[in-house]
């Protein structure tokens, strides 16, 4: 009886203290995962990928399922859900070093997942208003931010008492997240999502056939589709494996220590230092040459020097070297990702603008489930060999960006809706 009193909390605040803790208990078990599939429980090669692989495939198959709840019932309850599912796969995973129970706090995190993504978003929305969005969305990125650092250094001075530890107060910590939620988020805005609205399997079918029609009519698209697929049957094996090459290397002594929790957990600052220097600097670049309505020859640059990264980090063996190529491919990736996106949303109109970019999206979904089992198998046998396929799948990427050509009437269609 006494819980509604306590739901008056400002929304605003409820979203960014959300995208904080969020963030933070993200970071707390994310940094040192890697390190404790190899370390703790032993996985090998395949079964690294296998973890990835599990975890793509409950979001892709639960995204429907779980976006009727926040269509019909409530966001809100969504997002509680997907917290509590989120936490207790952490804590699972934490507590229970072996592959099977892995592989499970994959599916309870990915469903998870599923349940809060988009009806955060959707939420505030709702109860704020669609004017008054921006503002937050960007208020609270720069507060998950810091608490994506803060929830890193945790995780490298837990993880030197106990590689377990992170994961493990990060899941009860989701899960208190949760209650905190139930009691203090407000829900007052929502109304249930039209018919035409609501996320159905029939939806989802006409949503990939509209989308193939916009692909077979602009060349642009349909290669871009193409390159998120060939994106994808690279990236899960290479997200998944660089791990286990970087713990073959013995780490130097630093404040008295080697340990590899210490040293992911530099890597991961460094990482994401990475992506806010390289960020300011893209800000800062010729806005004619990234604006370009055609900038493919920027891109195909850009995606071979990520290729030649892939392979340097698959065939260098001192540490220092390999680290600055997989850098190097973080750079030439984020430099990348806005150019294209804006090159997509140049080449379709709003009325079919959220469904290409969601076929887009899953392309590369489809790529990393085909595409990781069998690299993960051949890394079984041969780490290098399966780093350098991963590579090498990448190489045609800068030969389609190549051959796409600037369309006068093309050019001249976008002109017209911009």
């Amino acid at each position: 009886m006494f819980l509604p009193a306590y739901r008056s909390a400002d929304p605003v605040r409820t979203y960014c203290a959300y995208t904080g803790t969020w963030a933070f208990f993200g970071a707390l078990t994310f940094t040192l995962s890697m390190v404790y599939y190899v370390r703790d429980a032993g996985l090998d090669p395949l079964q690294m990928v296998l973890v990835g692989t599990t975890l793509e495939l409950a979001c892709f198959l639960f995204e429907v399922p779980t976006g009727i709840v926040a269509d019909l019932y409530s966001r809100r309850l969504s997002i509680i859900i997907g917290v509590v599912l989120i936490g207790a796969g952490f804590l699972l995973q934490g507590l229970v070093p072996s592959f099977l129970a892995i592989l499970a706090a994959q599916v309870l995190w990915g469903v998870g997942y599923t349940f809060t993504s988009g009806a955060d978003q959707a939420w505030i929305t709702d109860e704020i208003g669609a004017d008054r969005t921006a503002h937050v969305f960007v208020r609270g990125q720069q507060v998950g931010l810091a608490a994506t650092i803060a929830g890193t250094i945790s995780a490298g001075a837990l993880g030197l008492i106990s590689l377990p530890l992170p994961m493990t107060l990060s899941g009860a910590g989701m899960i208190l997240l949760g209650l905190a939620l139930a009691v203090f988020m407000r829900e007052d805005n929502f109304h249930r999502a039209p018919k035409a609205e609501r996320e159905t399997f029939r939806q989802l079918a006409e949503t990939l056939k509209h989308g193939l029609e916009v692909a077979r009519r602009r060349p642009v698209v349909r290669t871009l589709v193409l390159i998120s697929l060939i994106s994808g049957l690279s990236s899960e094996a290479f997200d998944r494996l660089w791990s286990v090459k970087i713990l073959d290397f013995s780490f130097p002594t630093v404040f008295g220590t080697s340990d590899p929790a210490f040293w992911f957990t530099v890597l991961a600052l460094v990482g994401t230092l990475l992506s806010l220097i390289t960020s300011v600097v893209l800000n800062r670049l010729s806005p004619v040459r990234l604006s370009s309505a055609h900038p493919n020859g920027v891109l195909a640059i850009l995606s071979m020097v990520q290729v030649a990264g892939v392979i340097a980090f698959a065939l260098l063996d001192h540490l220092w070297l390999a680290l600055a190529a997989m850098w190097l491919r973080t750079i030439t990736g984020t430099l990348a990702a806005p150019i294209e996106a804006a090159w997509l949303n140049r080449h379709v109109d709003s009325r079919s603008r959220a469904t290409v970019i969601s076929m887009v999206s899953q392309a590369n979904a489809i790529g990393q489930v085909v595409g990781g089992p069998p690299l993960g198998a051949v890394g079984r046998t041969s780490l290098r060999t399966a780093l350098l396929a991963s590579g090498l799948i990448l190489t045609p990427i800068p030969a389609l960006y190549l051959r796409q050509r600037a369309d006068r009437r093309t050019e001249v269609e976008v002109s017209r809706r911009s």
